[in-house]
């Protein structure tokens, strides 16, 4: 598994490098590139994801609340 930061992976992700930056195996990255709600790519038969569309993604679903609201 590499170590390497978010920020210096390519602008597209895919699968291993999804399970690389999350800390998941390539089967669990595979899961999330298959969730209706996750902003896959798909580029010829390769499921991907912006690193850009993967960032925003992490903040709509982390569970931060604002005076009690969810974000």
């Amino acid at each position: 598994m590499s170590k390497e930061p978010l920020e210096a992976m390519p602008d597209v992700l895919d699968a291993s490098q999804l399970a690389d930056v999350l800390h998941l195996s390539r089967g669990g990255a595979y899961n999330l590139l298959n969730k209706p709600n996750f902003p896959t790519l798909h580029v010829g038969g390769k499921k991907m994801v912006m690193k850009q569309a993967l960032i925003d993604w992490m903040h709509r679903h982390t569970n931060a609340s604002t005076n009690g609201r969810e974000q």
